[in-house]
């Protein structure tokens, strides 16, 4: 892994995010320091996941916003015009059950056959872990919160409103499994 990654990934993500999306960028940040601070659990793949969680967002550019599906945009971006590693497009593009709300919005197909899901189920629980335990703002919070403040904030019938319904028990049990392996650790 290049050692320069994580440093690449924030001066990207702040060039897209910063100005055009304050409040965006301010959630990518709280996300990123939240994949920081699962650093000693991950060992090789610490630097893969600071990374992604720095990314995670950065399909909501106004400029990169293609098809209005943040992970698919965010990740073709990455792939078409950085040429990024493959695991880091993937886990971007699979973001916190991104293949649910593909799903919602009649895409699933398409993000599955470009950017399959990783198979490494710990990476995907530690980037949901970060994603849904950050606010807005980028404040920590429960994962349970996060998902009352994504349902308050969208309407219900709409693909994020179905989606976050339907991810809710997933994202429970992802975030339950590395609050589980955080314990675990020695202090």
């Amino acid at each position: 892994m290049d050692p320069q990654l994580v440093s690449w990934a924030s001066r990207l993500a702040e060039s897209e995010l910063s100005g055009t999306l304050p409040r965006r960028w301010a959630h990518t940040l709280g996300v990123a320091n939240r994949a920081t601070e699962l650093q000693h659990i991950l060992g090789a793949d610490a630097e893969l996941l600071v990374a992604a969680a720095t990314l995670h967002d950065i399909g909501y550019a106004p400029r990169l916003a293609l098809t209005g599906f943040h992970p698919l945009d965010g990740a073709r971006f990455l792939r078409d015009e950085h040429g990024a590693d493959e695991r880091l497009v993937r886990l971007v593009a699979n973001h916190s059950f991104a293949l649910l709300e593909a799903e919602e919005r009649g895409i699933r197909n398409v993000l599955e056959e470009e950017f399959p899901l990783l198979g490494e189920p710990w990476l995907v629980d530690a980037l949901v872990y970060c994603d849904m335990t950050t606010s807005p703002e980028g404040e920590r919070m429960t994962a349970n919160d996060r998902v009352a403040e994504i349902i308050n904030r969208y309407e219900e019938t709409g693909p994020v409103g179905r989606f976050i319904r339907r991810a809710a028990p997933h994202v429970s049990a992802a975030v339950a499994r590395i609050e589980a392996a955080l314990a675990a650790q020695p202090r």
